[in-house]
Order: structure tokens, then C-alpha cells, then sequence
């Protein structure tokens, strides 16, 4: 996995530019905050994103996949502002279950997500090496 910053542009903070990689690709649908059985115990955002990001990691696992194999991760967020208000409990519960890997991210503002409890979504493409 090579992570692509260009020369002369500052470096980018919590995200990577670009990913390079090659292997199995393994797309994990957008996954929001409840649990397993599809429960909410939860409207508070840092929270939600704690579920999320360890049901992305336990569909990673289902492919063999961990979180240092992610490549691209695409946040859908119902408020911007909630979302940057929350930014240290994110960080956190981002490295305590994706680690200190930055793959190349987008963060979107939307007007609504299916499910109503729901305050954000994450997409993930990993590439397992063969």
C-alpha cells in the first residue's frame, strides 16, 4: 500500500490524499450506529461512530480484512457542526478500533439518512494483499 501525497502540497491531517494498492477488494456497505441486531443504544454522535467503525471492522473480518487494509472511507454526517464538535471523542474512538492508519477520506454533510436514529454513515473499500 503506498499512501500518495504530492510534493509541495501540506500535509494532510487525519486522511491520506490518495492510496495506492493492490490485492482482494473488499467494499463494506455504509454502516451506522446501532448494533448487530440492529439496535440503538446511542443518539449521541461519538458513539455512533464508535458502533460504526466496529461494525466496519467486524465485516472487514468476515473478508479476512483488518483496518490497516483500508484504502478509502466515505462519512456520511447528518450535521457538520455536530460532527467537528465531537472531533476528540471521534479521534479517539477512530485509533482505538482503526489504529493510526489515515486512508484516503471524505466527509459529507447530507440532508437525511435512511435509518432516522442514525446520525452518521461510513462506507470502507479495503484491498487485502494476496
Amino acid at each position: 500500500m503506498e499512501f500518495l501525497h504530492p510534493a509541495g502540497w501540506p500535509r494532510a491531517k487525519g486522511y491520506s490524499n490518495g492510496v495506492a494498492a493492490s490485492g482482494r477488494t473488499v467494499c463494506v456497505s455504509g454502516m451506522i450506529g446501532w448494533d448487530e441486531q440492529g439496535v440503538f443504544h446511542t443518539d449521541d454522535f461519538a458513539g455512533q461512530v464508535r458502533q460504526a467503525l466496529a461494525n466496519v471492522v467486524a465485516v472487514l473480518a468476515e473478508a479476512g480484512a483488518r483496518p490497516e487494509h483500508i484504502v478509502r472511507m466515505t462519512w456520511y454526517v447528518l450535521d457538520k457542526g455536530e460532527y467537528l464538535a465531537a472531533a476528540r471523542e471521534v479521534g479517539a474512538a477512530y485509533r482505538a478500533l482503526i489504529g493510526s492508519h489515515y486512508p484516503a477520506m471524505s466527509a459529507v454533510q447530507v440532508a437525511a439518512l435512511i435509518e432516522d436514529r442514525a446520525r452518521v454513515e461510513i462506507e470502507v473499500t479495503a484491498i487485502v494483499p494476496q
